[in-house]
């Protein structure tokens, strides 16, 4: 009479006991701690009022990352960057040496980053209210009805904080993903909040939703590719656990999986499979030839979202590629290393070259950004413990850099906002001696001028480079610093050796936040380069993967 429920009832009675999994909240606490924050956030846009939410975000922000930060900290004196490292939440994140340092650095970073975020002091007040750099409301039409009555009303994107806080949360993720499903999760969970965040520039709206669509149309290609080589790679090995693809690799695994009996072992689902997921990585990296998104977004996104982009995502990306190369493909080492060869050769030279044609200050550091990404590739290439740490240090020293050279940016505006025409720049150094000359800092430290961390780095993964018999990578990337300095000097002889326009741009006074920012970057790359040696040494001690 109830033929579904007897049905029911049998399968019930003859299912096996369901044991649920062990997770490792503490090992995990770093990015549990960051997703909560943001889950907070979206309480916060839901049930204060708005004239408080701006302080509220911008404390309940920084307050998470701090605390993460703690939690990194106590993982890696609690030995879980050495001796106590293992793979967590059933099998999907490592507790390693580079996930850890990788983590702490993008924690570091975002903190910085979010004190660019909460500046309001930059642009003149409008209606008696102070600005920041976001649109007042991002889902009205740019220059239309609703947007001016947002303007008159004051209203400030306050939504930005939670953004920022669930992609960092991806961030952590990325670097630390042990298995391919949960590299792609932790992927889309960063990428999402970024498409929105470059949509929201308060000036050159237009240009900032360009810049957004282009970002998300290239970046879900890269997700498609990422996705179709995990699916070629999970054939070839019947598992998309990283040590489990690594043994098929090898040819440790005993056990076939009937249902995949016909494809395991297939070399050529292998290759194709490791070149698809390659290719979403190179993506995020901004290497060539999937490069031709970053000029663009890097000019359209406001400019807090490009420094924050610009640093944060490289090392989670960089994070991502180290560990699939050293411990899913370390078997294939001779088939990736001349691929990983011409990359790196291309992205130096493309990147040095086409910065030299620059005129826009935000798109000669996106450019600048790709051929730091292929000088970081060289040390990739090396397949060494001390390719893994140098590339782990150049890391850390290039993104505090890169977030200071962009909050710099944002201090030279006219009547129209940020000025980046390098024009406008024309005589910086006598109107403004003192940020001319802290902009000129960063840029010897991008050209890897000595007492700088950037010739730290570099020196890093070129010597890492040698050592790995990458040689004529190293000679290459030597010219490729040599091109670019060219146009890093240049910035700074306009800047301190051309008479000023008598229209020219004004500079800003920051607030103590954007200050903050601007100070630590200079801190970082004169201590990083003046005396480099124990974070050279803490970058080696966690150097060393999980599997």
């Amino acid at each position: 009479m109830y033929p579904v429920h007897s049905l029911w009832t049998v399968a019930q009675g003859s299912a096996p006991d369901f044991k649920a999994p062990d997770f490792e909240y503490g090992q995990m606490s770093p990015t549990l701690i960051v997703i909560g924050v943001a889950i907070l956030g979206v309480l916060v846009e839901a049930f204060l009022p708005r004239r408080s939410r701006y302080w509220a975000q911008t404390v309940l922000a920084i307050a998470g990352l701090v605390a993460a930060f703690g939690a990194v900290i106590w993982l890696a004196t609690d030995g879980y960057a050495a001796k106590e490292a293992g793979i967590v939440a059933v099998g999907a994140v490592a507790v390693d040496g580079p996930a850890l340092f990788l983590q702490g650095t993008i924690l570091l970073v975002s903190i910085v980053a979010v004190l660019t975020f909460a500046e309001r002091r930059l642009d003149p007040q409008q209606h008696g209210r102070h600005v920041d750099s976001f649109a007042a409301q991002g889902s009205a039409v740019p220059g239309g009805e609703a947007e001016q009555a947002a303007v008159k009303a004051g209203f400030t994107t306050t939504e930005v904080y939670p953004l920022v806080m669930f992609a960092v949360s991806g961030m952590l993720l990325f670097p630390a993903a042990n298995d391919l499903l949960t590299l792609f999760v932790a992927l889309e969970v960063f990428s999402l909040p970024l498409y929105l965040l470059c949509a929201l520039a308060r000036r050159k709206r237009f240009m900032s939703q360009e810049a957004a669509v282009k970002y998300f149309l290239l970046g879900a290609f890269s997700s498609a590719f990422l996705l179709f080589g995990i699916a070629l790679l999970y054939g070839y090995s019947g598992t998309v656990t990283y040590a489990g693809i690594a043994d098929v690799v090898e040819g440790t695994k005993k056990t076939i999986d009937p249902a995949l009996a016909g494809t395991m072992g297939n070399d050529a689902l292998l290759l194709i499979g490791g070149a698809m997921i390659l290719v979403g990585l190179l993506f995020k990296v901004g290497a060539v030839p999937f490069h031709m998104w970053t000029p663009d977004v890097y000019q359209g996104a406001p400019t807090p979202v490009t420094g924050f982009m610009a640093a944060a995502t490289k090392v989670a990306a960089f994070g991502a590629l180290l560990r699939l190369l050293y411990v899913v493909l370390p078997g294939m080492r001779w088939d990736w290393r001349p691929v990983m060869w011409g990359v790196a050769i291309a992205t130096m030279i493309l990147g040095a070259i086409l910065a030299v044609t620059q005129t826009d200050v935000k798109r000669l550091l996106a450019y600048s950004s790709i051929a730091h990404a292929g000088f970081i590739l060289a040390g990739v290439t090396a397949a060494t413990p001390e390719g893994v740490s140098s590339v782990l240090f150049y890391l850390g020293a290039y993104s505090f850099v890169t977030l200071g050279a962009f909050a710099v940016v944002t201090l030279v505006r006219d009547a129209g906002g940020e000025a980046t025409h390098l024009s406008k720049w024309a005589g910086l150094g006598r109107r403004s001696p003192l940020v001319a000359a802290v902009f000129a800092v960063f840029l010897l430290a991008f050209a890897g001028i000595p007492l700088t961390s950037g010739f730290s780095g570099k020196f890093a993964v070129f010597k890492a480079a040698a050592d790995g018999g990458a040689m004529p990578l190293v000679v290459i990337g030597v010219i490729s610093s040599a091109i670019a300095a060219f146009f890093y000097v240049r910035v700074i002889v306009l800047m301190f050796f051309s008479e000023p326009q008598a229209d020219g741009p004004s500079v800003a006074v920051p607030s103590a936040l954007t200050s903050t920012a601007i100070g630590i970057g200079v801190i970082v790359t004169l201590v990083l380069g003046l005396a480099p040696q124990y974070f050279l040494d803490l970058a080696g001690d966690a150097g060393v993967f999980v599997r």
